[in-house]
């Protein structure tokens, strides 16, 4: 038995206002649920009528227009009924990118032999079969006296949808959020008609109960409990939490899951165009009714904080970003100035006796590096930590580095319940990407070039790493992670944690391979330890079991290749970058291939999209992600801005050779050359892998926004040990010859 209660949500619980729930929540098993659909124009929400469809699908429906109309009572017809503007739904779903085939959760029933009833408008929705006609229909529950005939009974419980659609319009024709107290009053409503049906109910029926769509303005996780049989036969444990191969996550899943659960419930095959997942036991310890209400209502409330920190969260990272290079440009410019005013008295005092020609643009960089790895200041040169502007700049530029991964460790506290979230949320970030930085510093590493940047790249890597490993938790509302209200992904690397992943992970490398290249370590040894990680690490990230990320893999292949092909001493070619590419296709088709021959309720997104290339539907699917591509990139001008100065400050700033010497990066090639090729190496990476995503600029802005930072925190070092060679004297005009007198 399916029933539904739109707009339910954990908050709604409580002991004495909704005791009917609290009892299944007591005896079942809960998890928040994912009610994304298809929301109408302009909107973020899904509406009661999207929702129901979606159960019917079992892929994301919608309804035309704009607003939430209500379900129209479906036209008796003898026993069963009909439901109004079927055709113009179906119609409809063609043109959401999702092509859900509305009618197959009731077409199953039916084609299977067995019988499907509804209870009220909603219901009906839900339990139509593909010509919008339902076996069984009844207005109430009272019209409805026998259920032990049907094998699938399907019950709306409609006292919050209409208390909502009472109330005044908002924006988009949506209404508004319904007031505390009127929202206590129709919960208890929607409760006590579940307790009725309930006492209705044939023994070892399972019931599934779901908050199938929003009831406000903004999306919310709603509420999802199962109780009896699950699909392995055994009951839902009592106090459990609920999960699904398409969440990965415990205590979380999907409306689309929802429709897979009955079928599979009813000893059913699900076709292919259901996408979800049946509702399996977590595994885990028990938890009491009130400690599992309280911890669901909670992943309620970090989604909603998420919704409101997110974009100004995005504007202080960018506008801070931007100041601080504009603030850095000027102070190397400051450095570069009285650089020269302090070289020129030497230049003009050597001239005459060292005959010292050396053009400016060519002046050296004379620190030299030692056996271990270290570059050392050359006599002369300024010594470390000397100009205490170099020293606030390399600092503050390894926190800004340290920013990206600090977003994902901040899920390690819960900010969002804490007051005043926003500065909860940059607070905490800020603090633990001071304890990265210290880190970063706290050894005798700091003294090499690419010290403090190898540190913060490789708690980058390897905290994403290890996460994604573990079930990527840490993903799961960060701000620059996954948001499951939204449903685009539960599980793997999240375009955004890719981006920064192959970041640190290139950058990481690069710096490592510098130090065994200090230690004496062959190159040839050193390109193949870090190829062998490269693969490791991509492996990790294309992984069905982890990371599952089907456009990342081949940007991160042929970023690890450039920077393999460069750290070898070798020049990158339209050829050999061509082959890397193709091997790059090749290698994720692979993987995909084997995700499709699992069994399909084992299969990722990576498998799926086999299956719709061979069904057609792959340019559906294509066409989406594009617009979705564009989109980003188009609409989001803060990303796009932030990309664009920093890729300026890179090679106007930092690669711009002064009247003094070597340009900055110069200078850190010089001292350390595996910077060249771990830099080069993630510029392609976040490249390609902004063709080939649909978040677009959002991936080359935040490898950006690790990979610009701590280059300038080893420019700086390289500064600070370089010593540079003081302008020649200008030479007096040549005597005319022959010819030209």
């Amino acid at each position: 038995m399916v029933v539904g209660v739109p707009g339910l949500q954990w908050s709604d619980f409580s002991e004495s206002g909704t005791p009917t729930l609290w009892k299944l929540a007591a005896q079942g098993s809960s998890a928040s649920l994912s009610t994304r659909a298809v929301p109408p124009k302009d909107s973020g929400v899904t509406c009661p009528m999207a929702g129901w469809l979606t159960v019917s699908a079992g892929q994301r429906a919608g309804t035309p227009g704009q607003g939430c109309p209500a379900a129209t009572p479906p036209q008796p017809a003898g026993e069963g009924a009909t439901v109004p503007g079927w055709r113009e739904l179906v119609a409809f779903q063609a043109d959401t990118g999702y092509a859900a085939q509305i009618g197959t959760l009731g077409q199953l029933v039916t084609d299977g032999g067995g019988k499907v009833a509804a209870i009220r408008p909603g219901a009906a929705l839900a339990a139509a079969d593909k010509t919008g006609k339902i076996t069984k229909y009844a207005p109430t529950l009272d019209a409805l006296t026998d259920l032990t005939p049907y094998n699938l009974i399907v019950f709306e419980a409609a006292d919050l949808t209409t208390a909502w659609a009472r109330g005044p319009l908002g924006d988009h024709a949506i209404p508004v959020s319904l007031p505390a107290a009127d929202r206590r009053a129709a919960a208890t409503k929607a409760d006590q008609q579940i307790a009725a049906l309930i006492g209705k109910v044939p023994p070892n029926t399972t019931v599934l109960l779901a908050g199938i769509s929003d009831l406000s303005p903004n999306a919310h996780l709603h509420a999802a409990l199962a109780t009896g049989p699950s699909p392995s036969g055994q009951p839902y444990p009592q106090g459990g939490y609920l999960t699904a191969s398409s969440t990965r996550q415990d205590g979380l899943v999907t409306i689309t899951d929802l429709t897979a659960t009955a079928i599979q419930l009813l000893g059913l095959t699900a076709p292919r165009d259901v996408v979800g997942r049946a509702w399996q036991p977590d595994g885990n310890a028990p938890a009491p009714a009130a400690a599992a209400v309280t911890r669901l209502a909670d992943g309620d409330l970090a989604s909603q904080v998420l919704r409101e920190v997110r974009g100004p969260f995005f504007t202080v990272l960018v506008s801070v970003q931007l100041l601080f290079y504009a603030l850095a440009a000027l102070a190397l410019r400051r450095r570069r100035s009285s650089r020269v005013r302090q070289a020129a008295p030497a230049s003009d005092a050597g001239s005459s006796a060292a005959g010292d020609r050396t053009p400016p643009a060519t002046a050296a960089v004379t620190g030299a590096t030692e056996a271990d790895g270290r570059s050392a200041p050359a006599a002369g040169g300024d010594p470390a930590g000397a100009s205490k502007l170099l020293a606030a700049i390399q600092v503050v530029a390894t926190v800004s580095g340290a920013i990206a991964v600090s977003t994902f460790l901040a899920q390690l506290v819960p900010w969002w319940s804490l007051p005043m979230p926003m500065v909860s949320v940059i607070v905490t970030i800020l603090a633990i990407a001071a304890l990265i930085t210290g880190l970063a510093f706290a050894g005798p590493w700091r003294a090499h070039v690419l010290g403090p940047l190898t540190v913060v790249a490789a708690v980058t890597s390897l905290a994403l790493l290890i996460d994604v490993m573990t079930g990527s938790a840490l993903q799961v509302n960060a701000v620059t992670g996954y948001e499951p209200v939204t449903g685009g992904r539960f599980y793997g690397f999240s375009n955004i944690a890719f981006a920064v992943y192959a970041t640190g992970t290139v950058l990481g490398l690069a710096g490592v391979a510098h130090w065994l290249l200090g230690r004496g370590v062959s190159r040839t040894v050193v390109v193949a330890l870090c190829a062998l990680y490269g693969a490791f690490a991509v492996f990790a990230d294309g992984s069905p079991s982890w990371g599952a990320d089907f456009g990342g893999v081949p940007a991160f292949v042929i970023g690890v290749a450039v920077f393999l092909i460069l750290l070898s001493g070798r020049r990158v070619s339209v050829v050999k970058l061509l082959l890397v590419g193709v091997g790059a296709v090749a290698l994720i088709a692979a993987i995909s291939v084997f995700d499709w021959m699992r069994p399909a309720d084992r299969r990722t997104h990576l498998g799926a999209f086999v299956q719709q290339i061979i069904d057609g539907q792959a340019w559906t699917v294509v066409g989406r992600k594009f617009g979705a591509m564009i989109g980003v990139t188009v609409g989001n001008w803060p990303l796009t801005l932030l990309s664009l100065v920093a890729l300026a400050f890179l090679f106007l700033v930092l690669a711009r050779p002064s009247r003094w010497g070597a340009s900055a990066l110069g200078q850190a090639y010089t001292l350390a050359p595996p910077l060249r090729a771990g830099l080069f190496g993630t510029l392609t990476c976040a490249f390609i892998g902004f063709l080939m995503n649909d978040s677009g600029i959002a991936i080359p802005a935040m490898a950006l926004t690790v990979a610009v930072p701590l280059t300038l925190a080893a420019c700086v070092r390289a500064l600070q040990l370089a010593t540079p060679t003081p302008p020649a004297e200008r030479s007096t005009p040549a005597a005319p010859t022959r010819s030209e007198a």
